[in-house]
Order: structure tokens, then C-alpha cells, then sequence
């Protein structure tokens, strides 16, 4: 009920300070979207809860790339985002990024990587939902490396070239197109390459450079009772993107790492059900998380736990 009063409320107001009827229709079918994967949690015997949010991903990823995408004709990768600001198109995409990949994470932290972004709606359906091995510690610098690229494309396009792309146009089409075939394509590559569903949204993805801002400050994160725990480790065994769930625990923190995406993999599977997601007030200045080089202690877990 939480998260659809909040797009409601962004619904409503995006409606009446632009005048588009589209943006309560916008908002509204993404906040129902939602509470439908949360309904759906709940409901679910624990095996089949990953489900819930899976449902998001198709209900919300399809509707951005296949609706707002496709039949829009806008340029919903990154560098659409970056020509609509120098265009000065407050356009879909322009809304997009602003409150789901800069605004939104103060809310909800980086849960529109887990619930929404219509990559990992693929790349979440490959067999390797475990990354035993862990991070590769350096490997993360590409993601801000695309990010400057991004960006420098755009400029030399906009100040060296002076093209000024026409809004909703064919190229525009083609652009997307040919975005997301190369992020599929390089997502599902490194997925059976790392075994490894998430390793384009660890290692590639150009979204978490903006999102991470943010989602230091999330009021929504996740917290584990330390009084429910009993240091199995199951959490960090089958969290997608490698956090160190326990050493927050340990300091009495909820879970800080700018690298939750909120999944809930780690709530659905705790056997004590010492997990949880909630609202609250701190900032994450660190990110703990399991590397390669050091992810035995994974792999130990994995031989004496089972999900």
C-alpha cells in the first residue's frame, strides 16, 4: 500500500504540473505493477516468491521498452536520456531517469534494478542466479567508463558534429533498437561467460553511476534482526550482487551497500526470517561486499547450507 500511495502521489502530481492525463496513467500502472510483485510475495509459497518480482519485471520492463520504447519512438538507453536534456524535451525518458534513476533512489535505493529495468528481466530469467565465486574487484570501473562514454558521444554528436536529433524519429527507434540488442547481448554473454546473471548490472551497466548517489541516502533498505540470526550465511550465498549482509549486521546496521538492488532474495530465503525490508533514516559511505579473491568463505557456506 506504501509504494502505490507514493506513485498516486507522483502520478497526480506529475499530471497537474505538466497537464499530461498520460503521466497519472504512467505512474499509476507502475505503482500497480508494483503492489501486484508484493501481493504476489506474500502470497507465494517461499520457492515460487521470486516469481512476484519477476512479474514485475515483465509488467513494468516490457511496457518502458515495448510501449513507451518502440511504439513512442523514444530512446529509452542513456544516451536518450543525455540528448533530451540538451534538446530541453522533458520527454518520457527525461522523466524516467529523473525519478526512477536519480530522484527515486533517495525513496527506494536501487530497486528498479530489481523490480523494473527490462535487462535484468532477461538476464534474471539465465540459470546462474548464484555467483559463487563472487566480484571481481576492478572489474567495476567499466560501468563508470561507459558512463563517460556515453556522455562523450552525446557531446561530440551535439557541439563537434551539430546534429540535433529529431524527437520520436526513426532514429531514435534505431537507436534503442540497437542499444538494448548490444546490452542483451553483452548481458547474456558475460551471464554464461562469469556464470553469472547479474554481471552486466555489476560490472557494465551505466545506470548505477547515477543511482548510487542517491541510494547511499535510501530511506527504503534492508535490515536483518540480529536477534533472529544465527550467522548462517544463506543470505550472502544467494544474494545476485555479492553483499556482505553480515558484516552490516555485525555493526548493527541495516544494509548500506549502494549495490542492493532490493531484490529480496536474501528476505524469501532466510530460514529464521530474520530479514526484512523497511523505512528509515542513515547513509551508506561503504560498500562491503564479496570478492572473488576472497569468496571462499562463499563457497564454504555452500557445502554446509542448502536454500
Amino acid at each position: 500500500m506504501t509504494f502505490f500511495i507514493i506513485f498516486l502521489g507522483i502520478a497526480v502530481w506529475t499530471w497537474l504540473s505538466t497537464g499530461y492525463i498520460f503521466y497519472l496513467f504512467n505512474f499509476m500502472y507502475i505503482g500497480i505493477s508494483i503492489c501486484v510483485a508484493m501481493i504476489l510475495d506474500i502470497l507465494l509459497p517461499r520457492k515460487h516468491k521470486p516469481w512476484g518480482r519477476r512479474i514485475s519485471q515483465i509488467l513494468i520492463g516490457c511496457y518502458m521498452l515495448v510501449f513507451l520504447g518502440f511504439f513512442g519512438r523514444e530512446n529509452m538507453q542513456i544516451e536518450g536520456f543525455f540528448m533530451f536534456v540538451f534538446l530541453g524535451i522533458f520527454a518520457a525518458a527525461t522523466m524516467h531517469y529523473v525519478i526512477a534513476k536519480i530522484i527515486g533512489p533517495l525513496v527506494f535505493g536501487r530497486a528498479w534494478c530489481g523490480y523494473a529495468c527490462w535487462t535484468a528481466m532477461v538476464l534474471d530469467l539465465l540459470p546462474f542466479k548464484v555467483c559463487s565465486r563472487g566480484r571481481y574487484r576492478y572489474f567495476g570501473i567499466i560501468r563508470y567508463v561507459h558512463f563517460a562514454l556515453s556522455l562523450g558521444l552525446i557531446l561530440i554528436i551535439w557541439f563537434v558534429l551539430e546534429r540535433r536529433p529529431v524527437y520520436q524519429s526513426t532514429e531514435e527507434l534505431y537507436w534503442l533498437l540497437a542499444g538494448n540488442l548490444i546490452y542483451y547481448i553483452i548481458g547474456i554473454g558475460l551471464a554464461f561467460k562469469l556464470q553469472d546473471n547479474r554481471a552486466f548490472c555489476k560490472y557494465v551497466c551505466p545506470i548505477p553511476t547515477l543511482q548510487k548517489i542517491g541510494a547511499k541516502f535510501s530511506l527504503m533498505k534492508i535490515r536483518i534482526n540480529k536477534d533472529k540470526c544465527n550467522d548462517c550465511g544463506i543470505c550472502e550465498k544467494v544474494c545476485p550482487m555479492n553483499v556482505k549482509l553480515l558484516q552490516y549486521k555485525g555493526l548493527n546496521k541495516r544494509i548500506l551497500s549502494t549495490e542492493c538492488i532490493i531484490c529480496s532474495t536474501c528476505v524469501n530465503t532466510c530460514p529464521k526470517s530474520a530479514i526484512s525490508v523497511n523505512f528509515g533514516l542513515d547513509a551508506g559511505l561503504i560498500d562491503f561486499l564479496n570478492f572473488a579473491e576472497d569468496g571462499s568463505n562463499i563457497k564454504s557456506r555452500q557445502k554446509n547450507h542448502t536454500v
